[in-house]
């Protein structure tokens, strides 16, 4: 015979209740991960360097997206990128890798070539034969800037004006090309503080680029997002605009076709405000002298249903009733 649920001991019940909201809970994070909900083969590539690639980055095959990065490490002095396409799609045993900048600010994606027969075994490596990273520019221009703070521009102009000297026996053009090399030495020598003050500043615009990328990536979802709004309302945009030109012609035709109608009305409107204007002295004066008319008739009608009043200036009524 069962135990009714009410009577058996919450304890181990609660315990299995907490183990289990665990597991679900864990499962929900890591729901990408499962092999039934997550889904998605995993395969992995060998390159020379990793060009700022990063965990959640991009896959793509001819411009759309099949999948994201799951590692990044080294693997026998090779960088080994792992890559899950969690979208069904084929390329080739000869498939090649490249990374590719996505946006201005560094962010990065793989870029799949399919290629070959067949399709690529799960789990297989791209070799480094076959992949190529991106240059990084912004490791250029700090390098250059470090370069350009080594040069001894003094000696290097000194030593283009000695070569001059040497060279000024021969033919006109080189000895013209050795002058404007040594015009352009004299101008970089003499804007060399200004030319490492704008190194230094790119570097430090790199430096604020690089440090507000979330930031910037942030703003430019937030702006598709909002033309995509747009583009979702459309038509509700385009019948407004439509509406409102039909409206700009419904009334056009209303003012041509009352034109004739408002122009006599108009006029006599104008004489009728002549008029006011030129008596408005008088109609002052009437307004003033109707005051106190208003005033006491007023006092006379506000003391009930009657009102008592008197004519100056009338004989008394004759007494019938005199001698009986």
């Amino acid at each position: 015979m069962s135990t009714p649920f009410r009577e058996r001991n919450p304890v181990p019940i609660g315990a299995i209740s907490i183990a289990t909201i665990l597991i679900l809970l864990v499962m929900a994070f890591k729901a990408a991960d499962l092999p039934l909900i997550g889904g998605g083969d995993t395969y992995h590539a060998a390159f020379a360097e990793s060009g700022g690639l990063k965990l959640n980055d991009e896959v793509r095959i001819a411009g759309v997206r099949v999948g994201k990065v799951t590692g990044v490490g080294l693997k026998d002095g090779r960088v080994d990128v792992a890559f899950k396409v969690d979208t069904p799609s084929r390329f080739g045993t000869e498939t090649v890798a490249a990374i590719k900048v996505k946006t201005l600010l560094g962010a990065m994606f793989i870029s799949l070539e399919p290629a070959g027969p067949g399709q690529l075994k799960e789990g297989s490596t791209i070799p480094v034969s076959r992949t190529r990273s991106p240059y990084n520019v912004v490791q250029a221009f700090s390098g250059l800037a470090d370069r350009a703070e080594r040069i001894d521009t003094d000696r290097l102009a000194k030593s283009i004006d000695t070569l001059a000297e040497l060279t000024k026996d021969t033919p006109a053009a080189f000895q013209s090309t050795l002058r404007g090399l040594s015009r352009l030495s004299e101008t970089v020598a003499s804007r060399n503080e200004q030319i490492g003050q704008l190194l230094g500043n790119l570097d430090t615009v790199s430096g604020t680029l690089a440090a507000r990328d979330q930031d910037i990536v942030a703003l430019m979802r937030d702006s598709d997002v909002l033309m995509r709004a747009l583009v979702a309302r459309r038509d509700a945009v385009h019948q407004l605009l439509v509406s409102t030109s039909r409206l700009s012609t419904e009334l056009t035709l209303l003012v041509q076709q009352t034109r004739a109608d408002l122009k006599p009305a108009l006029s006599n409107l104008q004489g009728v405000v002549n008029l006011l204007l030129k008596n408005q002295s008088n109609l002052d004066e009437s307004l003033r002298l109707m005051a106190p008319f208003y005033r006491v008739f007023a006092n006379t009608l506000g003391s009930g249903p009657w009102f008592d009043t008197w004519i100056q200036n009338l004989p008394p009524a004759p007494d019938l009733n005199v001698g009986g």
